[in-house]
């Protein structure tokens, strides 16, 4: 996902995690949000699969996913949603953080 207009400049290999720069993403994206909860608290509504990273063809999140994110909004299908997002995307994962452990990332 492009964060100030950047993305990542190597795709990330089949089977293997974003490391390093997966990790720089969700830093970046959870001090944005982190900055916008001033305006109203934050929670999370799905768990686990509440911080995810997405692997996309620059195509298909351009094309693809704002139709995707609508019908998810609207229909509130969040495993069908989660479905989709694998079908188009390239890779796709959870991120968690266990006590005393580094960031870890999931595949989905």
């Amino acid at each position: 996902m492009p964060l100030n207009g950047l993305s990542l400049k190597q795709a990330i290999a089949p089977g293997s995690d974003p490391g390093e720069a997966g990790k720089t993403l969700a830093l970046e994206l959870l001090i944005r949000l982190w900055q916008r909860s001033e305006a109203q608290p934050v929670s999370r509504c799905a768990g686990e699969a509440s911080l995810l990273l997405l692997q996309l063809p620059l195509p298909v999140m351009q094309e693809q996913l704002p139709a995707l994110k609508a019908r998810w909004i609207r229909d509130g299908d969040s495993a069908g949603f989660l479905d989709q997002l694998r079908q188009q995307g390239e890779g796709l994962w959870r991120l968690s953080l266990a006590r005393y452990e580094p960031l870890t990332f999931t595949a989905l």
